[in-house]
């Protein structure tokens, strides 16, 4: 049995950012029961020279919404980054995750030998489109999404495996 593009793509991102929103609400408990400010946590990195958690959750959230909408060949939304509390990660998040349930199996299946091209770091790189979901844009989200776990963790929030994981 084989598994088709929106399978491997669509589906693994709603999960993967439904997961790291659960985890935000685990966070901003946290922060509310410690009275910590959730600024502090928002601008929290694991080491000085990474992202802070906020862009951590920026990052995540235009891998997602930019693969699908490469893949699909649509518009891909444009979110300001201007997001500084929990409640606009999550309001960020959920957006995304709205865009991703938009979109159709028809529009990204059969996207495996399409064109990507983008610019990362100034330079212009272009991928066929399997290899640039399996080994760029999938490889990314969970980067981001699992540095946001960890300077959480980090932090003291009381998270495990199965919060980053989900449900079976």
């Amino acid at each position: 049995m084989s598994i088709s593009m929106y399978q491997a793509s669509i589906p693994v991102f709603v999960r993967a950012l439904g997961n790291l929103s659960h985890v935000l609400g685990k966070a901003a408990a946290h922060a509310a029961q410690h009275k910590i400010d959730p600024g502090v946590l928002l601008a929290a990195r694991l080491y000085p020279n990474m992202f802070p958690l906020s862009r951590q959750i920026q990052i995540a959230t235009d891998m997602a919404k930019g693969a699908a909408a490469r893949l699909a060949g649509v518009e891909r939304p444009v979110h300001e980054d201007t997001e500084a509390s929990f409640d606009e990660m999550q309001t960020r998040i959920q957006k995304t995750i709205d865009f991703l349930n938009s979109i159709t199996p028809a529009q990204v299946d059969g996207s495996e030998e399409k064109t990507i091209a983008l610019t990362i770091g100034g330079t212009e790189r272009q991928f066929a489109g399997q290899p640039y979901l399996l080994h760029f844009a999938i490889p990314n989200v969970f980067f981001h999404t699992a540095t946001a776990y960890d300077i959480l963790r980090h932090n003291g929030v009381e998270l495990g495996k199965p919060d980053f994981i989900g449900a079976a």
